[in-house]
Protein backbone atom coordinates (compact mmCIF):
# COMPACT_ATOMS: atom_id res chain seq x y z
CA UNK A 1 0.00 0.00 0.00
CA UNK A 2 2.39 2.79 -0.88
CA UNK A 3 1.90 5.67 1.07
CA UNK A 4 4.38 9.16 1.69
CA UNK A 5 7.30 6.73 2.18
CA UNK A 6 7.14 4.29 -0.45
CA UNK A 7 7.20 6.98 -2.90
CA UNK A 8 10.08 9.43 -1.60
CA UNK A 9 12.04 5.80 -1.72
CA UNK A 10 10.85 5.61 -5.24
CA UNK A 11 12.22 8.77 -6.01
CA UNK A 12 15.62 8.16 -4.42
CA UNK A 13 16.19 4.40 -6.00
CA UNK A 14 14.85 6.24 -9.74
CA UNK A 15 17.23 9.63 -9.51
CA UNK A 16 20.70 7.93 -10.14
CA UNK A 17 19.26 5.50 -12.65
CA UNK A 18 16.73 7.85 -14.84
CA UNK A 19 17.82 11.73 -14.19
CA UNK A 20 20.52 12.56 -17.14
CA UNK A 21 18.95 9.86 -19.11
CA UNK A 22 17.17 9.62 -22.93
CA UNK A 23 14.23 7.93 -23.54
CA UNK A 24 14.58 5.71 -26.53
CA UNK A 25 10.88 4.44 -26.65
CA UNK A 26 8.61 4.43 -24.63
CA UNK A 27 5.16 1.83 -24.88
CA UNK A 28 1.78 2.80 -22.82
CA UNK A 29 -0.92 -0.33 -22.38
CA UNK A 30 -3.98 2.37 -22.40
CA UNK A 31 -2.87 4.98 -24.70
CA UNK A 32 -3.57 7.37 -21.62
CA UNK A 33 -1.09 9.89 -23.71
CA UNK A 34 0.86 9.17 -27.08
CA UNK A 35 3.87 7.49 -26.47
CA UNK A 36 5.94 8.45 -29.49
CA UNK A 37 6.07 12.01 -27.85
CA UNK A 38 8.33 10.77 -25.16
CA UNK A 39 11.08 9.34 -27.86
CA UNK A 40 14.27 11.01 -27.63
CA UNK A 41 13.68 13.32 -24.78
CA UNK A 42 15.86 13.72 -21.28
CA UNK A 43 14.80 12.73 -18.01
CA UNK A 44 15.90 15.72 -15.82
CA UNK A 45 14.81 14.94 -12.44
CA UNK A 46 12.83 12.70 -10.62
CA UNK A 47 10.33 14.21 -7.69
CA UNK A 48 7.98 12.53 -5.06
CA UNK A 49 5.31 15.44 -3.93
CA UNK A 50 3.36 13.31 -1.24
CA UNK A 51 1.82 10.25 -2.95
CA UNK A 52 2.15 11.66 -6.23
CA UNK A 53 5.56 10.88 -8.47
CA UNK A 54 7.24 13.27 -11.35
CA UNK A 55 9.52 12.51 -13.61
CA UNK A 56 10.53 16.00 -14.99
CA UNK A 57 11.17 16.12 -18.50
CA UNK A 58 13.88 18.21 -21.07
CA UNK A 59 11.05 20.28 -22.79
CA UNK A 60 9.65 21.53 -19.53
CA UNK A 61 6.71 18.95 -18.94
CA UNK A 62 6.54 15.93 -16.91
CA UNK A 63 5.64 11.78 -16.83
CA UNK A 64 2.98 12.07 -13.57
CA UNK A 65 2.17 9.10 -11.42
CA UNK A 66 0.00 8.26 -8.30
CA UNK A 67 0.21 4.39 -7.00
CA UNK A 68 -3.32 4.07 -5.40
CA UNK A 69 -3.01 0.86 -3.77
CA UNK A 70 -0.78 -1.49 -5.96
CA UNK A 71 1.13 0.11 -8.29
CA UNK A 72 5.27 0.44 -8.44
CA UNK A 73 7.71 1.16 -10.62
CA UNK A 74 10.92 -1.43 -11.54
CA UNK A 75 13.98 -0.82 -12.97
CA UNK A 76 15.23 -3.87 -15.38
CA UNK A 77 18.78 -3.88 -17.45
CA UNK A 78 17.53 -4.07 -21.39
CA UNK A 79 16.56 -8.30 -21.80
CA UNK A 80 16.11 -8.67 -17.79
CA UNK A 81 13.17 -10.89 -16.60
CA UNK A 82 10.50 -8.63 -15.51
CA UNK A 83 9.05 -9.82 -11.70
CA UNK A 84 5.38 -9.09 -12.88
CA UNK A 85 3.29 -10.16 -16.18
CA UNK A 86 3.63 -8.06 -19.39
CA UNK A 87 0.18 -7.11 -18.98
CA UNK A 88 0.09 -4.99 -15.64
CA UNK A 89 2.67 -2.68 -17.10
CA UNK A 90 1.44 0.75 -17.30
CA UNK A 91 4.25 2.18 -19.06
CA UNK A 92 7.94 1.19 -19.91
CA UNK A 93 10.87 3.48 -20.67
CA UNK A 94 13.75 2.13 -22.71
CA UNK A 95 16.20 4.05 -21.67
CA UNK A 96 20.00 5.06 -22.86
CA UNK A 97 22.71 7.22 -21.37
CA UNK A 98 22.54 6.08 -17.61
CA UNK A 99 25.40 5.83 -15.43
CA UNK A 100 24.75 1.72 -15.10
CA UNK A 101 23.88 1.15 -19.55
CA UNK A 102 20.89 0.56 -20.99
CA UNK A 103 17.39 0.42 -18.84
CA UNK A 104 13.64 -0.49 -19.10
CA UNK A 105 11.94 1.31 -16.18
CA UNK A 106 8.16 -0.08 -15.94
CA UNK A 107 5.02 1.25 -13.98
CA UNK A 108 2.93 -1.85 -12.97
CA UNK A 109 -0.54 -0.99 -12.39
CA UNK A 110 -0.78 2.54 -11.69
CA UNK A 111 -3.57 4.24 -10.41
CA UNK A 112 -3.24 7.49 -12.29
CA UNK A 113 -0.82 8.01 -15.51
CA UNK A 114 -0.23 11.29 -17.31
CA UNK A 115 2.20 12.88 -19.73
CA UNK A 116 1.87 16.60 -18.58
CA UNK A 117 2.68 19.61 -21.00
CA UNK A 118 4.76 22.40 -18.66
CA UNK A 119 1.43 24.42 -18.79
CA UNK A 120 -0.42 21.80 -17.51
CA UNK A 121 1.86 20.60 -14.61
CA UNK A 122 1.43 24.32 -13.23
CA UNK A 123 -2.28 23.79 -13.56
CA UNK A 124 -2.42 20.56 -12.10
CA UNK A 125 -5.38 20.66 -10.03
CA UNK A 126 -4.14 17.93 -7.36
CA UNK A 127 -0.38 18.53 -7.60
CA UNK A 128 -1.30 22.12 -7.34
CA UNK A 129 -3.03 21.63 -4.29
CA UNK A 130 -0.70 19.50 -2.66
CA UNK A 131 0.31 20.18 1.23
CA UNK A 132 4.15 20.13 2.14
CA UNK A 133 5.56 16.47 1.61
CA UNK A 134 6.10 15.55 5.36
CA UNK A 135 9.13 13.89 4.18
CA UNK A 136 10.90 16.95 2.74
CA UNK A 137 14.00 18.39 4.56
CA UNK A 138 12.79 22.01 4.91
CA UNK A 139 9.29 21.05 6.02
CA UNK A 140 7.74 23.72 8.11
CA UNK A 141 6.31 22.36 11.43
CA UNK A 142 4.34 25.36 12.64
CA UNK A 143 3.28 26.10 9.06
CA UNK A 144 1.74 23.14 9.10
CA UNK A 145 -0.31 23.24 12.84
CA UNK A 146 -1.68 26.77 10.88
CA UNK A 147 -2.56 24.83 7.41
CA UNK A 148 -4.02 22.09 10.21
CA UNK A 149 -5.63 25.79 12.03
CA UNK A 150 -7.81 26.17 8.55
CA UNK A 151 -9.87 22.66 9.22
CA UNK A 152 -10.52 22.91 12.66
CA UNK A 153 -13.97 21.51 12.30
CA UNK A 154 -12.64 18.49 10.94
CA UNK A 155 -12.06 14.76 12.79
CA UNK A 156 -8.52 14.92 12.91
CA UNK A 157 -8.63 11.36 11.37
CA UNK A 158 -9.66 12.65 8.06
CA UNK A 159 -7.90 16.11 8.46
CA UNK A 160 -4.46 13.88 8.71
CA UNK A 161 -5.32 12.44 5.27
CA UNK A 162 -6.15 15.01 3.54
CA UNK A 163 -3.21 15.74 1.37
CA UNK A 164 -3.69 19.22 0.51
CA UNK A 165 -2.80 19.98 4.30
CA UNK A 166 -0.04 17.58 4.45
CA UNK A 167 1.25 14.90 2.01
CA UNK A 168 2.31 11.23 2.42
CA UNK A 169 0.05 10.24 4.68
CA UNK A 170 -1.90 7.19 4.17
CA UNK A 171 -4.12 4.71 6.30
CA UNK A 172 -1.32 3.34 7.77
CA UNK A 173 0.18 6.08 9.32
CA UNK A 174 -3.08 7.47 10.18
CA UNK A 175 -3.76 4.93 12.34
CA UNK A 176 -1.03 4.38 14.29
CA UNK A 177 0.28 7.99 14.61
CA UNK A 178 -2.82 8.79 16.56
CA UNK A 179 -2.76 5.78 18.01
CA UNK A 180 0.90 6.42 19.32
CA UNK A 181 -0.07 10.16 20.48
CA UNK A 182 -3.21 9.19 22.30
CA UNK A 183 -5.73 11.16 20.19
CA UNK A 184 -9.29 10.98 19.31
CA UNK A 185 -8.98 10.54 15.59
CA UNK A 186 -13.22 11.24 15.92
CA UNK A 187 -12.53 14.65 17.45
CA UNK A 188 -12.64 18.06 15.48
CA UNK A 189 -9.02 19.02 15.00
CA UNK A 190 -9.83 22.42 17.30
CA UNK A 191 -9.74 20.14 20.08
CA UNK A 192 -6.20 20.04 19.72
CA UNK A 193 -3.92 22.22 20.80
CA UNK A 194 -1.10 23.75 18.53
CA UNK A 195 1.32 21.93 20.26
CA UNK A 196 0.03 19.01 20.08
CA UNK A 197 -0.94 19.20 16.51
CA UNK A 198 3.06 20.09 16.04
CA UNK A 199 4.13 16.90 17.69
CA UNK A 200 1.71 14.84 16.07
CA UNK A 201 3.39 16.01 12.77
CA UNK A 202 7.15 15.81 13.99
CA UNK A 203 5.87 12.19 15.28
CA UNK A 204 4.74 11.41 11.38
CA UNK A 205 7.95 12.91 9.93
CA UNK A 206 10.29 10.66 12.44
CA UNK A 207 8.00 7.27 11.87
CA UNK A 208 7.97 8.06 7.94
CA UNK A 209 11.74 8.70 7.82
CA UNK A 210 12.36 5.06 9.58
CA UNK A 211 10.67 3.35 6.85
CA UNK A 212 13.16 4.57 4.04
CA UNK A 213 14.92 1.10 3.38
CA UNK A 214 12.47 -0.25 1.40
CA UNK A 215 11.65 -3.16 4.12
CA UNK A 216 7.89 -3.96 5.00
CA UNK A 217 6.43 -1.01 6.99
CA UNK A 218 7.00 -0.64 10.45
CA UNK A 219 5.30 1.51 13.35
CA UNK A 220 6.40 -0.81 16.35
CA UNK A 221 10.14 -1.41 17.27
CA UNK A 222 9.83 -4.38 19.85
CA UNK A 223 11.46 -6.82 17.94
CA UNK A 224 8.27 -9.53 18.98
CA UNK A 225 7.16 -9.96 14.85
CA UNK A 226 4.41 -7.49 15.24
CA UNK A 227 5.04 -4.45 13.01
CA UNK A 228 2.19 -2.46 13.64
CA UNK A 229 0.50 -0.75 16.76
CA UNK A 230 -3.71 -0.39 15.29
CA UNK A 231 -3.47 -0.79 11.53
CA UNK A 232 -5.34 -4.26 10.23
CA UNK A 233 -5.89 -5.27 13.86
CA UNK A 234 -9.40 -4.39 14.74
CA UNK A 235 -10.97 -7.09 17.17
CA UNK A 236 -7.30 -7.60 18.87
CA UNK A 237 -6.21 -6.52 22.05
CA UNK A 238 -4.23 -3.94 22.44
CA UNK A 239 -0.49 -3.68 23.12
CA UNK A 240 -0.44 -1.40 25.36
CA UNK A 241 -4.10 -1.77 27.51
CA UNK A 242 -5.58 -4.70 26.57
CA UNK A 243 -8.80 -3.14 25.35
CA UNK A 244 -10.07 -4.67 22.14
CA UNK A 245 -9.17 -2.45 18.83
CA UNK A 246 -12.06 -0.89 17.33
CA UNK A 247 -12.24 -0.20 13.50
CA UNK A 248 -15.26 2.92 11.70
CA UNK A 249 -14.99 4.03 8.55
CA UNK A 250 -14.53 7.65 8.47
CA UNK A 251 -15.16 10.44 6.13
CA UNK A 252 -16.70 10.24 2.05
CA UNK A 253 -14.29 7.97 0.97
CA UNK A 254 -15.01 5.36 4.12
CA UNK A 255 -11.35 5.04 5.09
CA UNK A 256 -10.00 2.69 7.69
CA UNK A 257 -9.59 4.00 10.76
CA UNK A 258 -8.40 1.50 13.50
CA UNK A 259 -7.82 2.91 17.52
CA UNK A 260 -8.32 1.95 20.85
CA UNK A 261 -11.13 3.42 22.67
CA UNK A 262 -8.88 3.39 26.11
CA UNK A 263 -5.63 4.68 24.61
CA UNK A 264 -7.47 7.60 22.73
CA UNK A 265 -10.02 8.52 24.49
CA UNK A 266 -12.91 10.71 23.02
CA UNK A 267 -12.28 14.84 23.33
Amino acid sequence: MPEGDTIYRTAATLRPAMEGATIDRAQVRDRQFEPEHLAGVQITSVEARGKHLLMHLGHGGAIHSHMGMTGSWHIYRRSEPWQKPVHYAGLQLELSQTPVGDLDVVCFSPKQLELLTADQLRRHVDLSNLGPDLLTPSFDVPAAVARFRTHNPLPLGEAVMDQTIVSGIGNVYKSDLLFLVGFDPFAPVEKFSDDELAGMIEKARRLMGKNLTGAPRQTRFRGDGHRLWAYGRSGEACFKCGAIIQLRRQGEAGRTTCWCPVCQPER
